[in-house]
């Protein structure tokens, strides 16, 4: 199982090469606000450990492993947006904390958060209730 640093690259290579074809050291390292230097090592690592394949200088391409895990990644990153979005938490929170959480939850937990967004999903009335909830104590 990758590390939460090794789960960072993954995601955001993957990301990449979804969104542009291809994902450069270059371009990975400006994504994650690391030096490419940082990138390279990382990138060597998750060669050795299968999840891509790395030929200095013509770039990366992710394993069928590595394209598993990238999509659970982004899955992952996205359903955790959805259910802050869903509880209420500022537009300008969500992303800096669902990189806060996300490498702390178990999948079981994000497995059942996937349940709860789905629960609210399924009939928005709750979703209007809970607001309504939250207008109620915040005038407390």
């Amino acid at each position: 199982m990758p590390t939460p640093s090794m789960e960072d690259y993954i995601e955001q290579i993957y990301l990449l090469i979804e969104n542009k074809g291809y994902a450069r050291v270059s371009d990975i390292a400006d994504a994650l606000s690391v030096h490419p230097s940082s990138v390279t090592k990382m990138v060597q690592k998750l060669d050795k450990d299968e999840y891509l394949v790395y030929e200095k200088y013509r770039g990366l391409v992710l394993t069928q492993k590595g394209k598993k895990i990238g999509k659970r990644l982004v899955d992952r990153h996205d359903l955790l947006e959805q259910f802050l979005k869903i509880i209420g938490v500022k537009e300008e929170n969500i992303y800096q904390d669902v990189e806060g959480i996300e490498h702390h939850l178990s999948w079981n937990s994000i497995d059942r958060i996937g349940d709860l967004v789905q629960f609210f999903e399924e009939d928005p009335k709750r979703s209007e209730d809970l607001k309504q909830l939250q207008l109620k104590n915040e005038a407390e």
